[in-house]
């Protein structure tokens, strides 16, 4: 089993920036990929960005590319997500999710373990 907590968050406002951690405990399987995705109210979990085991492999959704950066620890098991630029429309819990295909198109069905999220609001 795996643990999964994450950290930071908050309220910004538009064109601001914030920052989230997770850390991740336990067994998972070799070499696992850790990123983000994120949920609206009434909306589904949707992807926000991954990276690799190696940290070589960044993805990100269209919506955040240019805007936010996914970085992995040394440690391998944390990951960091820096979000810039930040609008009214990135308002959603945040999930940090660990051990899933390292690609560009990933689901939530995909993930094997989840954090229990953290709330970002934007205001404008």
């Amino acid at each position: 089993q795996v643990q999964v907590e994450e950290s930071g968050g908050g309220l910004a406002q538009a064109g601001g920036s914030l920052s989230l951690s997770c850390g991740a405990s336990g067994r998972a399987s070799k070499d696992y990929a850790m990123g983000w995705f994120r949920q609206a109210p009434g909306l589904e979990r949707v992807f926000v960005a991954a990276v690799s085991w190696s940290g070589g492999a960044e993805y990100y959704s269209d919506s955040v590319k240019g805007r936010f950066t996914i970085s992995r620890g040394n440690a391998k098991n944390t990951v960091f997500l820096h979000m810039n630029r930040l609008t009214p429309e990135d308002t959603a819990v945040y999930f940090c999710a660990v051990d899933f295909p390292a690609r560009s198109v990933v689901v939530a069905s995909d993930v094997g373990y989840w954090g229990q999220g953290t709330q970002v609001t934007v205001s404008s």
